[in-house]
């Protein structure tokens, strides 16, 4: 098992984290979290995403993706939001 050491959050991700309001936040914290005590817990990714894990979790009753890598000990948290066009733009930050 990874001991995680170092979170390391993408200008993206940490954009979108201040866009949530209280409630939302904590949920987000409880997933990331989660990721960091069982690192395998998010769904590889394979093809174009290969190496990228996406770990779904509830908010407001709404199914959240974040999608995230570990990487010896560090987690870095690329971004999260709804299934709409989730992976297209994953796609698109990552190229970059």
């Amino acid at each position: 098992m990874t001991d995680i050491r170092d979170i390391i959050q993408s200008p993206i991700f940490a954009k979108q984290k201040g866009k949530l309001q209280k409630q939302q936040i904590r949920d987000l914290d409880g997933a990331v979290r989660s990721i960091v005590s069982a690192p395998a817990i998010g769904a590889m990714k394979v093809g174009g995403l290969q190496g990228i894990q996406v770990y779904k979790f509830k908010s407001n009753k709404q199914q959240v993706l974040l999608a995230y890598e570990v990487i010896q000990t560090t987690l870095y948290l690329y971004t999260f939001g709804s299934h709409e066009n989730f992976y297209r733009d994953l796609k698109k930050y990552l190229r970059h």
